[in-house]
């Protein structure tokens, strides 16, 4: 089908959204829109512009005969700034205090439009550290890692505490548990990650770290490395942490039970 440049453009971006961290080449352009290369370079000329002035992401160009165009979403940090700190107004509400000093977020991950944005905070974050799969632990952790996982191109591993017969063979390692101080076991199917895999953890809340360093070992396990670690919220108490390096979204750092007050404010991805 032959486009008008206005019809290219539109799906031109169209693709290129949907499609990040993917290597496009001229040629797939050339060919879907029946145009020539020179036409074809000159729309993806405008199109990054256009991307790059809202924000939106970046659109990086490889030449040669294997050459193209790969489109990297990005964040602008003023926006971003804004986003957390609607976030942080929302997590302060006292209602939400439950008990141990945890805090209910359900509302807000089960937000589809919210994740995908705060997804793409991290995926921004994180986009030159090469992540080919990103890890969570079931179930709270699932949402926000598929928004990030969907923003970078990359598969997500779902790590769980019961083993499912319907995920063939599984790698199993003892970790404590960083609040409760208990043994507890986590399990990855083998067919999940593969070997000499860079990961980026994401999970939802770390309170003492114990789970993520749990994912940590798990990661070892397959002969991985972890790229990164990503919290939505961290909960700030006088225990020190399991986990020295990590990214987070949100910091919990004051919860008072007995007057029913929270505070809440931008995490380390701010520093």
């Amino acid at each position: 089908m032959k486009y008008r440049r206005s019809g290219r453009l539109v799906d031109m971006t169209h693709y290129l959204l949907a499609h990040p961290h993917q290597l496009i080449p001229l040629t797939f352009f050339s060919s879907r829109y029946q145009s020539a290369k020179s036409s074809i370079s000159e729309d993806i000329g405008i199109v990054k512009d256009i991307l790059e002035k809202k924000h939106l992401g970046t659109v990086a160009t490889s030449a040669g005969a294997s050459g193209g165009v790969t489109f990297i979403p990005t964040v602008n940090l003023e926006e971003a700034a804004q986003l957390i700190d609607q976030l942080c107004d929302k997590l302060q509400d006292p209602e939400r205090l439950l008990p141990g000093g945890y805090l209910y977020m359900m509302d807000i991950i089960g937000d589809p439009a919210l994740m995908q944005e705060l997804g793409r905070i991290f995926a921004s974050h994180y986009r030159h550290s090469n992540v080919n799969a990103v890890m969570t632990m079931a179930t709270k952790g699932i949402p926000i890692a598929y928004a990030v996982a969907t923003h970078l191109h990359v598969p997500v591993c779902i790590v769980r505490h019961e083993q499912r017969i319907t995920e063939g063979s599984i790698v199993s390692i003892n970790y404590v548990s960083g609040s409760t101080k208990r043994i507890q076991t986590m399990s990855l199917a083998r067919r999940s990650l593969a070997p000499n895999s860079n990961v980026l953890i994401v999970d939802d809340f770390m309170k003492a770290g114990g789970t993520i360093r749990g994912m940590m070992d798990l990661v070892k396990e397959f002969q991985s490395t972890v790229a990164g670690v990503g919290v939505l919220t961290e909960a700030v108490h006088e225990e020190e942490k399991l986990v020295s390096t990590y990214t987070s979204l949100t910091k919990l750092s004051r919860v008072d039970e007995k007057n029913q007050q929270i505070q809440v404010e931008r995490g380390t991805i701010f520093n």
